[in-house]
């Protein structure tokens, strides 16, 4: 997935060099920026995205959390929650459903505050339409993929704020 990454990055590069022509002609510069700005629906692609292309610890938190707030099984004794800026946005303004491409990323830590895992949730509109079309996403601090995708452990949970976008960390609305 790296190698695709660069790849995709050193094609971007060129186009934008004196004398290089686009392959597609009519395809416009917002087209090619659209087409990386989100991930693919994959634990390896979302983690490139948050961790390399757009770092999450950059983003805010969720509303009226701060870091290390107290967290229940499956999650961690200790939280931190992130949200995309536009999921932000979107809380702010007391959107019913959280916009296509909303992110959170909730850290999850013990209670001598070490990082056991982080979770995501991610939407991609017609992903999963009768489970909100959430992605769902666990890894370990190295990176390695335990959940992905729609996983039956996360919707189960989950179904129960079904009426809240599915998120426990708040009301959406």
């Amino acid at each position: 997935m790296r190698a695709r990454f660069a790849i995709c990055m050193v094609a971007l590069l060129l186009m934008f060099q004196p004398g290089c022509k686009k392959e597609h002609p009519g395809q416009t510069d917002i087209d090619l920026k659209t087409s990386v700005e989100r991930p693919q629906a994959n634990g390896v692609s979302v983690i490139a995205y948050i961790t390399e292309m757009k770092d999450y610890r950059q983003w805010p938190f969720f509303p009226n959390k701060g870091t290390l707030y107290p967290g229940k099984h499956p999650h961690g004794s200790l939280l931190v929650t992130y949200v995309s800026p536009e999921t932000l946005i979107a809380l702010q303004n007391n959107e019913a459903r959280l916009p296509d491409g909303t992110i959170i990323v909730k850290e999850n830590y013990n209670l001598q505050k070490k990082l056991q895992t982080t979770t995501v949730m991610y939407r991609i509109d017609g992903y999963n339409p009768e489970n909100g079309d959430w992605f769902w996403l666990e890894y370990t601090p190295d990176q390695t993929v335990l959940k992905e995708g729609k996983a039956e452990g996360c919707i189960n949970c989950h179904r129960a704020v079904k009426s809240n976008d599915w998120i426990f960390s708040g009301p959406v609305n």
